[in-house]
């Protein structure tokens, strides 16, 4: 005779408080998938997002130490952003075959920013570049996923050259201070805010009262000094 076998009631108390963690961050995790959605292409459906990283946080719920950190959010937070990050590396937005397109939109969208201090438009680009409207739409969606990762990896990922060969990760992050010391103090805070408060364009914009384009100009700029510091030109 087949008997199932049973938890014990000890174990079934700690699958219990595992599961109530996971119930109790699920707003925060939904939170941090909408606004990172906010910063993405619209071909990216929010609810894969909010899928993996309640995934990710079902499995940190199952390794968490409450004697080795008192805060499971404080614990998990960054692994669950880092899935979604994961995720959307995943999507291979960034295929070499469109990297040479995202690289001559970029030229030209900063050539067009500089005369005019605003992006041109989609149909532009298509005319300009002599492309589908189609495949530019595409180059502009891997270039705003791309801006979520590390500034390492938008690096590697836009001179198809890796970092890691050129520069320690300690010395590439010494080398953005000191790109970023030579930036006025409202460009500085623009990246801070970017990177470092996850606000999108339209949220920095707002509190600045400076156009979307010009913080992407701004971003393209800092991108352009650590290509250039590292000997990557601009390929």
């Amino acid at each position: 005779m087949h008997i199932k076998k049973q938890l014990n009631p000890y174990s079934k108390h700690i699958k219990k408080d595992q599961d109530d963690l996971v119930l109790q961050y699920l707003p925060a995790v939904r939170a941090m998938a909408y606004r990172l959605r906010e910063r993405l292409p619209s071909s990216i459906d929010v609810n894969d997002l909010i899928s993996i990283a309640t995934e990710e946080m079902i499995k940190l719920s199952r390794k968490y130490d409450v004697s080795q950190n008192d805060s499971f959010w404080g614990y998990g937070r960054k692994r669950v952003y880092g899935s979604m990050l994961d995720y959307l590396r995943s999507l291979d937005v960034m295929s070499r075959s469109n990297r040479r397109l995202i690289k001559a939109v970029d030229r030209e969208i900063e050539k067009y920013l500089s005369e005019y201090e605003e992006e041109p438009t989609s149909e532009y680009l298509a005319k300009v570049l002599e492309e589908s409207l189609e495949k530019i739409e595409e180059a502009r969606s891997g270039t705003r996923v791309v801006a979520l990762m590390p500034i390492n990896e938008q690096i590697t990922i836009l001179s198809e050259e890796d970092t890691a060969q050129k520069v320690e990760k300690d010395e590439l992050i010494d080398l953005i201070k000191g790109i970023l010391e030579k930036f006025n103090e409202r460009e500085q805070l623009i990246i801070q805010l970017y990177y470092f408060e996850e606000l999108n364009l339209k949220e920095i914009s707002a509190i600045l009262e400076i156009s979307e384009s010009r913080i992407s100009q701004i971003h393209k700029k800092l991108l352009s000094k650590i290509k250039e510091e590292l000997g990557l030109g601009n390929g």
